[in-house]
């Protein structure tokens, strides 16, 4: 079973910054780390390597920097680990993503299944590994939180829902995006952390994979981001009430019948 993670380095949220000239996030000088949920994708690509056999590959898109995320990947059981960087690739939005992670997994070759992390921190819109599974032709299912069984033909997966879950199967190849009820990720273990070490990263470039730079970047990004704030601070707004547990009460129910809230 040969087993595709696309993973992501995206800025550390406890020290996330926003450029007050461009609007946009500040990657510069700011700690990269990988993407929380694509350690749930990682952790279930080597678990199902464990039962069925096979092989793990990290796959990643980015600038040189984003080795580090792969090898970090390696250090949790990724076998392999692949860098699809280019400058053609830059300022891409989650199409011209897409297209261009597709378009390394098509140059892999042979694969049973592609894992992504739910979504990503730094964006939130879940839109890449679709897009993925939509470029490639194959059948994709969202929000899985447990993989009932496997074999070499099909899949049966649970996907949470708001209101319970859905149990699906499916032929193989899939693209599966996971959420983070899937399973616990385990601690790097020195040997892991040696192998990540050692790691040859492959890197590569639009022509590499047969990309056609018209789809790539923001040649191919038919939406952009043209500035992201932070929301303003309210000041003045609310009440405190301070006392003991049962003047706090008293008053707090007092002010509420006097704004007819109940």
């Amino acid at each position: 079973m040969n087993i595709i993670v696309c993973i992501k380095q995206v800025p550390n949220t406890m020290d996330v910054q926003i450029d007050p000239e461009t609007g946009r996030l500040k990657r510069e000088g700011v700690e990269s780390v990988i993407n929380s949920f694509d350690e749930y994708a990682i952790e279930e690509g080597v678990r199902i390597k464990e039962r069925t056999g096979g092989k793990v590959i990290a796959v990643t898109m980015g600038p040189p920097q984003a080795e580090s995320v792969l090898r970090e990947a390696v250090s949790k059981g990724a076998d392999e680990a692949v860098l699809v960087s280019d400058r053609a690739f830059g300022g891409a939005d989650t199409l011209a993503t897409s297209y261009a992670l597709s378009s390394a997994i098509k140059f892999i070759g042979s694969y049973d299944i592609i894992l992504c992390g739910e979504q990503a921190s730094d964006g939130d819109t879940a839109q890449v590994g679709p897009e993925i599974a939509e470029t490639l032709n194959i059948p994709h299912v969202a929000y899985i939180k447990k993989i009932e069984s496997i074999d070499k033909k099909s899949i049966k997966v649970e996907r949470m829902m708001e209101d319970g879950c859905d149990l699906i199967e499916s032929p193989i190849p899939v693209l599966l995006t996971v959420v983070k009820e899937i399973n616990t990720p385990r601690i790097v273990s020195l040997k892991g952390k040696m192998a990540a070490k050692k790691a040859i990263i492959k890197i590569l470039n639009a022509s590499d994979v047969g990309a056609d730079t018209k789809r790539t970047g923001l040649n191919g990004s038919p939406t952009q981001v043209m500035k992201i704030f932070a929301p303003p601070q309210r000041t003045g707004v609310g009440e405190k009430f301070s006392g003991s547990a049962k003047e706090v009460a008293v008053a707090l129910v007092k002010r509420l019948s006097e704004i007819r809230i109940i």
